[in-house]
């Protein structure tokens, strides 16, 4: 269970904008630089190689090159070339924004198994802790899981805390493509669980794709667990400040300007996932059309028109949910603005009845999820408000297929 699934003591986030102060004194003297985003030796390592390798006798591409030039690469290469490449660079390929969401799967089946042997052996090693070698088999069987037959990785870090991202459906056939953004404890452990299914990255995927099948079965649609970020742990500075989404956001975008093809694309954003997406919400490709938030704590601004996108914002909350009750301001870089469902938002407000919590809202059956899944097929004569009001749907197109507003 993590820490943002149970209701924290509001004395905790009273005393957090205490320290605003006191924050601000660490920042400016260089404190905030020991937090800042974590190295990965073993992500870093294959991009090193990456750059000193070559075909036919050229160097490759810069790995940090525009996706469509790097896209172009990959394309003026031979399948055994592709190939090749994923079996000498796995961790680079695997995580390479430009190169063919097929070979990245290719890659990362590679970089799992490898990590998962890496594993296997430090649990049988003298000089880890028992809980260290637990830790270890932990992860092997994680890795394990991930290498499942039909599972689609379409990022994937070890390093650290580790960083992954999986697809659901086809992404290079997709007609709507939805994202999902999750928050604080989110890690390689914690990407998917057997209990609460639904609270985890890959259960709120999987939910939502179904959702969306059911919602639209004719539109092809494509949906991303996306916990390619360092996310905050638990509740403490991290989570109370913009310090992880502002690197997630980065992350992101290098992620949305990467898709292939033109396919609309729908952001749903959960809890923490909320600050990462409206600080990202500004440079984000035209092709974003929807920004759904749930169980926010704010997205960094006053109102949903200074979050600098076009796309249509919705916001929705349970009625049971604890996150209502942190303070929804910012001072001196803690807190994360005005509550998204607030009247003075702005956002279009969606029911979200029988989500249950902060947790709740993938949760089949309810009307959190089938209101995200409308929006993600483009269904938005179908979506429901909260308290049953239209306002959410006022100026909306009503078909599928129809440009935004």
């Amino acid at each position: 269970m993590t820490s943002f699934d149970t209701s924290p003591s509001l004395n905790v986030w009273r005393a957090l904008l205490a320290l605003a102060v006191v924050f601000v004194m660490l920042a400016t003297t260089g404190w905030t630089a020991l937090r800042h985003h974590r190295e990965t030796p073993a992500l870093k390592a294959s991009l090193t190689a990456w750059e000193h390798g070559s075909v036919h006798g050229q160097p490759l591409p810069d790995p940090q090159e525009a996706p469509g030039r790097l896209a172009r690469f990959f394309a003026s290469l031979t399948a055994e070339e592709r190939a090749g490449l994923a079996r000498r660079y796995p961790l680079a390929v695997g995580n390479m924004n430009g190169a063919p969401a097929e070979l990245r799967y290719r890659a990362n089946r590679i970089a799992l198994g490898q990590a998962r042997d890496v594993e296997r052996a430090r649990t049988h090693d003298a000089r880890l802790s028992p809980a260290g070698q637990r830790e270890a088999g932990r992860r092997m069987h994680r890795y394990e899981s991930m290498l499942s037959a039909g599972r689609q990785i379409l990022a994937f870090d070890p390093e650290g805390s580790g960083r992954a991202a999986e697809v659901f459906g086809d992404l290079g056939k997709a007609e709507r493509i939805s994202v999902v953004v999750p928050g604080v404890d989110t890690d390689l452990l914690t990407f998917q669980r057997t209990a609460r299914r639904y609270a985890a990255p890959v259960g709120m995927a999987q939910s939502l794709y179904a959702a969306e099948r059911a919602a639209s079965p004719a539109t092809r649609t494509a949906v991303i667990a996306w916990a390619d970020y360092t996310s905050p742990a638990g509740l403490g500075i991290d989570s109370a400040t913009a310090m992880r989404a502002q690197d997630g956001a980065v992350r992101l975008n290098a992620l949305l300007r990467a898709l292939p093809g033109r396919a609309p694309v729908s952001m749903f954003c959960h809890s923490y996932g909320s600050v990462v997406c409206g600080v990202a919400a500004r440079g984000m490709p035209d092709r974003v059309v929807d920004i759904a938030v749930a169980a926010s704590p704010g997205m960094r601004v006053t109102k949903a028109a200074r979050l600098g996108t076009a796309a249509r914002v919705w916001a929705m909350r349970d009625a049971t949910d604890w996150v209502q009750d942190v303070p929804y301001l910012e001072l001196g870089g803690l807190g994360h603005g005005e509550d998204p469902v607030s009247a003075a938002f702005g956002a279009r407000v969606l029911s979200a009845r029988d989500a249950r919590g902060h947790a709740g809202y993938f949760e089949p059956g309810t009307d959190s999820l089938r209101n995200l899944a409308e929006i993600g097929v483009g269904a938005y004569d179908s979506v429901e408000c909260a308290h049953n009001d239209d306002r959410c749907r006022a100026g909306l197109p009503g078909s599928s297929t129809a440009e935004r507003a």
